[in-house]
């Protein structure tokens, strides 16, 4: 097997899962360019794990990256663990596997490690990213969200993915999949906002007994969307008991934040497009947090999300009204 095991968690599906993750997500206005360089870094530094999505718009590139690093010499397929995301516009069963096929299709892969759906409120299908009405409005649409994940079953099952999973599920959304009636797969995962500020303590609780690993976004903080995240948000790398164990441990607050989620078991995800930091994101299992350290940052959690998608926040599947 060519993942390094010890720097991977096995999932519930037998498949393994690099516990650190390169995020590709940027804002609209950064060149897509920029994901294809920063995912060549990414890979010459050491991750194994890169995270993309359709509605990042940046799959060629991201491909591109893979290709190019595979073409080199540097990694072989098996060597990469890919996630994709079928976005809201694509729920009803039917788009469920063409979707996956068009991200494969831009991506220049036969099959993706792990398929996951992307946030549990189904809009109006379409090419629109964010179907709207004449004022404005999100057009909603009305899907059993059991009927695709069965979708992502069949998925699995045709090989066109290895592993599937959902994103921004609350527990009850999670019990509703898994007490579906005729269940063939469990999600191996479930990708949520988690960084010292929201530390998800009752849903990584929640997710460890019933085998799910969560895996982390935003896990340094977040960028400053204006669709998505409010502007006087706190910054959570510029935390002073975060910078006081990055100072003890002569690293970065940004290597802390993310060690953090690694001896928690939460497998996370670093974000960035800047050379350094990408090698610095990496740079995080040659050190080891305290207990001390561990509960101080567990003293940070404050419940503050980032990513509110308050445009859903009226939708009966709105996943942040409850407490986990």
């Amino acid at each position: 097997m060519a993942l390094n095991h010890s720097r991977s968690v096995k999932l519930n599906d037998g498949h393994f899962m690099p516990v650190l993750g390169f995020g590709t997500y940027a804002l609209e206005e950064v060149p897509k360019s920029k994901a294809r360089e920063a995912t060549k870094v990414a890979i010459d530094v050491g991750f194994r794990h890169i995270d993309s999505a359709y509605v990042y718009q940046n799959e060629e590139e991201v491909g591109k990256a893979l290709r190019e690093k595979m073409a080199d010499g540097t990694v072989k397929r098996e060597d990469i663990f890919y996630t994709t995301k079928l976005w809201s516009t694509f729920l009803r069963p039917e788009l469920v596997r063409p979707a996956l096929e068009r991200s494969l299709k831009k991506l220049g892969l036969d099959y993706v490690d792990l398929f996951i759906m992307h946030f549990p409120i189904p809009m109006k299908s379409g090419d629109e990213i964010l179907p709207k009405d004449a004022s404005g409005e999100i057009i909603f649409d009305t899907v059993d969200l059991r009927d695709t994940w069965e979708a992502l079953e069949k998925c699995k099952d045709a090989g066109l993915t290895k592993s599937i999973g959902v994103s921004n599920f609350n527990h009850k959304q999670l019990e509703m999949i898994l007490s579906k009636p005729g269940l063939k797969y469990k999600p191996v995962c479930n990708q949520v906002e988690c960084h010292p500020y929201l530390n998800q303590s009752k849903l990584l609780e929640f997710c460890k007994s019933k085998d799910i690993v969560l895996v982390a976004y935003s896990a340094l903080g977040s960028h400053r969307h204006p669709n998505w995240v409010e502007k006087d948000s706190p910054y959570v790398l510029e935390d002073p008991t975060l910078k006081a164990i990055a100072k003890k441990h002569n690293r970065s607050p940004g290597q802390v934040a993310l060690r953090y989620q690694v001896q928690r078991g939460v497998v996370v995800l670093a974000k960035s497009f800047n050379e350094k930091r990408i090698k610095d994101n990496f740079q995080i299992f040659d050190f080891e947090l305290t207990p001390e350290d561990m509960k101080a940052i567990d003293g940070l959690n404050r419940n503050f999300r980032y990513a509110k998608l308050l445009f859903a926040v009226d939708h009966p599947y709105y996943p942040f009204s409850e407490e986990y």
